[in-house]
């Protein structure tokens, strides 16, 4: 099995709904977000996939994000924009990007020591 993961960024504010302490002040991060994708086999030149493709897409999803209030910007403008649900939305958008392409798991990083990691199991 072969997994390719590549590491973008993109900074911006949020704000934890009903969270009791001080991440329920807005904020800002850079997230770092890493994503990975799963091949058993290699394509006639020896690529699982192609890093430059994988770059391109998730720079696309998180374009719309990026030096944003994430608690104003859908889907966050309904749902709490935590690490959990910033992991899933980037997943899910990615998957849907990729078709054929099989998705293992989308990671978001708060800080270098605090991140979630999202997958279909």
């Amino acid at each position: 099995m072969y997994q390719v993961c590549v590491r973008r960024h993109f900074d911006a504010a949020h704000a934890l709904r009903g969270y009791q302490g001080r991440c329920e002040n807005l904020h800002g991060h850079r997230y770092e977000i890493v994503a990975c994708v799963e091949s058993d086999t290699l394509n006639e030149i020896g690529l699982a996939t192609d890093f430059t493709e994988l770059k391109r897409v998730l720079d696309g999803i998180l374009a719309r994000f990026d030096h944003r209030n994430l608690n104003e910007t859908p889907p966050f403008d309904r749902m709490n924009p935590s690490a959990e649900n910033i992991a899933r939305t980037i997943y899910e958008a990615l998957r849907d990007a990729l078709p054929g392409i099989r998705l293992a798991c989308v990671q978001a990083y708060e800080s270098p020591d605090a991140w979630a990691t999202y997958r279909e199991d």
